[in-house]
């Protein structure tokens, strides 16, 4: 299997890249879609946040490169403005590096 790793993209209606208007009920088609294109690219949808009003979205994937998922955000015409590769930082993440 290959080596995944955590990416998170972003979306902003300023900037051209989350629809002029995108209802709920709009968006759940659209993941769908989303979930296809990712299936196709190798790429897995772990948690997407939306501000409606504010037309803005952050997209936390993983994936195998940036490039995976940039082509996966393509398929359904939806650009990124910014694919960063992050690591996680929660009390489970860091818990059993600590030192007792």
């Amino acid at each position: 299997m290959q080596a995944m790793r955590y990416f998170l993209d972003t979306h902003d209606r300023a900037r051209g890249s989350f629809p002029a208007q995108l209802s709920p009920e709009e968006f759940e088609v659209f993941f769908a879609q989303y979930e296809t294109a990712c299936q196709a690219e190798g790429v897995i949808p772990l948690r997407t946040h939306v501000g409606f009003a504010e037309g803005r979205a952050f997209c936390l994937n993983l994936a195998p490169d940036a490039e995976s998922v940039r082509r996966a955000h393509e398929r359904v015409g939806l650009p990124c403005d910014d694919i960063s590769e992050v690591t996680t930082a929660t009390p489970g993440d860091t818990f059993f590096r600590r030192r007792a």
